[in-house]
């Protein structure tokens, strides 16, 4: 700490000296989350409020401060590319540094961590971030979620009657296609997502697809007005598909169809699809994730290692062949056009799923579709 007085302070940039705001949750939602802010003076900071995870706070405020470029923060090296600071016994509550470690009883424990690139390395950053925020407001393919940007979902009356959610009523709402129904309750009772989740547990594909959709368009609706709650179910099916006693039967699918309807705010969680791909239980879920995702924001998967699912367009699943070129179109991704090409003589018959509804199509198809996209990408300069 800069200064040992008695006094409690108001936090300071380790750099500049000037006074710092709260740090606040990101408007984009991630799967490892600290509170975070910037300084004026370009230094970006993240708030571990317990003192115990400071390691996780120094990656994810160095991700943050290469606006989630992780391959280049990987890549910078402590003093050459940036510089780091810390103040510690902050209180998250009070915001304000507490010398004795201690305020109305409670123990202050919290580090706030910066980073500042050097002026440099910062330049290229933000000139990256700005040809990104270009390509994300492009005109994009048709997709589930029409436009990135949800409209605002009417505010409810306070002063209503709440609902109680039951699994019986959320099932019949669920195999209704009543989104509205859905929507209205989820804002009456948090529980009707976790009802959600438990119809996904169903082994016929159309019907765990559809309901993995329902949740994601479901989840679209709420976030415009409560986006911590879907954040919050984001995790428990992250913890689901990790849990090795339990079936990860529609959690991924779920995942995809969440992050496709609201990209805008859930997309940092794409690159986390990746963890289950190695998986044969859910390499297909995946996949159809991940090119749901493109639909409306290609720049998302071209933020992740996606130079690794070439090898899958050899696959011996048609399937896992045709999503893989699925996504690769719609992406635009011109380094895998000669890959593509065998794949149009394969006339094998497939079944997959566009927006949670079975397509009966072909391999070569999908393929064929693919290759247009790409071309139409490379005359669009993209």
């Amino acid at each position: 700490m800069a200064n040992k007085g008695e006094s409690n302070l108001k936090p300071w940039c380790p750099f500049c000296g000037m006074d710092i705001g709260r740090p606040t949750d990101a408007v984009q939602r991630k799967l490892n989350e600290f509170p975070m802010g910037r300084c004026e003076c370009g230094a970006v900071y993240v708030c571990d409020a317990t003192g115990h995870n400071v390691g996780a706070a120094m990656v994810e405020c160095l991700v943050n401060a290469c606006n989630d470029e992780w391959d280049l923060a990987w890549e910078l090296v402590a003093e050459e590319d940036y510089l780091t600071g810390r103040i510690e016994d902050y209180d998250d509550i009070s915001h304000q540094v507490c010398p004795k470690r201690n305020i109305d009883g409670r123990a202050a424990r919290g580090v706030l961590f910066f980073i500042r690139l050097h002026k440099g390395l910062a330049e290229i950053v933000e000139r990256y971030d700005q040809n990104q925020q270009k390509l994300a407001k492009a005109p994009r393919g048709e997709g589930a979620a029409g436009s990135t940007i949800r409209e605002l979902e009417p505010e409810r009356d306070p002063k209503r009657t709440r609902k109680r959610a039951s699994k019986k009523q959320v099932k019949e709402l669920a195999e209704k296609g009543d989104l509205d129904g859905l929507v209205d309750l989820c804002f009456d009772d948090k529980r009707t997502l976790r009802f959600l989740q438990r119809l996904l547990y169903e082994p016929v594909a159309k019907d765990r697809y559809n309901i993995a959709w329902t949740m994601g368009e479901v989840c679209a609706r709420i976030s415009t007005r409560e986006p911590a709650p879907v954040a919050d179910q984001l995790h428990r099916l992250f913890q689901s598909c990790s849990d090795s006693a339990s079936t990860s039967w529609g959690m991924v699918e779920a995942i995809g169809a969440i992050v496709a309807c609201r990209p805008d705010i859930y997309g940092a969680f794409t690159r986390h699809l990746y963890n289950f791909l190695n998986d044969s239980a859910t390499q297909e879920a995946v996949l159809w994730g991940l090119g749901e995702i493109a639909t409306t924001r290609p720049d998302l998967i071209r933020k992740t290692p996606f130079y690794s699912l070439f090898g899958l367009l050899g696959h011996e699943k048609p399937e896992i062949r045709a999503l893989v070129a699925r996504m690769l179109g719609r992406i635009s991704a011109k380094e895998a056009g000669l890959q593509l090409l065998p794949l149009q003589q394969d006339q094998t018959p497939i079944l997959i799923f566009e927006q949670g509804q079975p397509l009966e199509t072909s391999v070569a198809e999908v393929a064929a579709t693919a290759i247009e996209n790409i071309h139409k990408g490379e005359k669009n300069g993209e």
